[in-house]
């Protein structure tokens, strides 16, 4: 049995693939072109302008926004001030601003594309087939592997960080989304089909404000992904305190790594806590 396989011949999956992205970076290397010039300049004048708002006036704004948004409650508002203070302190503060704007694109991005291929997939059974096998592979995929067609398509820097985050972050939205239309009660739906609902004013009266929760909850993990992605985005040159990760790791500095590291935790609660106070008043 083991002579037989080996003597089968070898498929060939590796050079397909290599031929299939030469293709693709040969035919429409103006296109990627094109979108990593105006991607990176976009991103570049977001990050110019977070950066240009005086720390302090920033700090004070998520601060105010954490203790409304959990119903002026000073647990997260103080966590917020502690943090971002300390992040400022440790001069890390510039690093934050492009972590913010990679998390921030690539999350925009990921909810613009996985709500309507959620709804699209809880109103077709062909295409909840077709599409939950593609995110099973873009969900089990090792977060590296994404980062080869984004640097044989954008190049290196913040543009391409952005594309594997994207990759990588979508799912969640996609499955939350289906998952909280579809568990509409039947009843509502019914309801609103005998007072002669169309099937947009449906979706978006009925069954869209229903799921609301599920699809929030999805979009919260959506953007803990993102971030997830930061210090891996960063070895193909993506800017932000995954970078100051990565330098640290190079260099064996285990105090600025525990530093930058520590700066990921605080942004990454802080973003966490709000996305879930804004589905709990959602629900209420």
């Amino acid at each position: 049995m083991n002579n037989f396989l080996d003597n089968l011949p070898t498929l060939p999956l590796a050079p397909w693939v290599e031929s299939a992205m030469d293709w693709l970076t040969s035919n429409f290397s103006a296109f990627f072109g094109t979108i990593q010039k105006s991607g990176k300049l976009l991103m570049s004048q977001v990050t110019d302008l977070l950066i240009g708002i005086p720390a302090i006036i920033l700090i004070l704004l998520i601060v105010i926004l954490a203790f409304f948004a959990t119903g002026k409650k000073f647990g997260l508002a103080t966590f917020s001030l502690l943090g971002l203070l300390f992040i400022y302190n440790q001069g890390l503060w510039t690093q934050l601003m492009e972590t913010t704007t990679l998390v921030l694109f690539s999350s925009i991005i990921s909810i613009v594309i996985g709500i309507p291929l959620g709804i699209l997939m809880s109103k077709s059974s062909i295409a909840e087939s077709i599409i939950k096998p593609l995110l099973d592979f873009m969900q089990t995929m090792p977060g590296f592997v994404y980062l080869i067609p984004a640097v044989a398509f954008f190049g290196i820097g913040i543009v391409p960080g952005v594309f594997a985050s994207v990759i990588f972050a979508l799912p969640p939205t996609v499955r939350m989304t289906n998952l909280g239309i579809r568990q509409v009660p039947k009843e509502l739906v019914e309801a609103a089909d005998s007072y002669g609902s169309t099937a947009s004013q449906k979706l978006f009266k009925v069954e869209i404000p229903l799921a609301k929760s599920t699809i929030m909850a999805g979009i919260n993990q959506t953007v803990m992904l993102s971030l997830s992605m930061v210090v891996i985005a960063s070895m193909i040159g993506a800017p932000g305190l995954g970078r100051e990760v990565l330098t640290a790791l190079q260099r064996t500095q285990v105090g600025n790594g525990f530093v930058a590291g520590l700066g990921l935790v605080i942004f990454a609660i802080i973003i966490d806590r709000l996305t879930q106070s804004f589905n709990k008043k959602k629900v209420q």
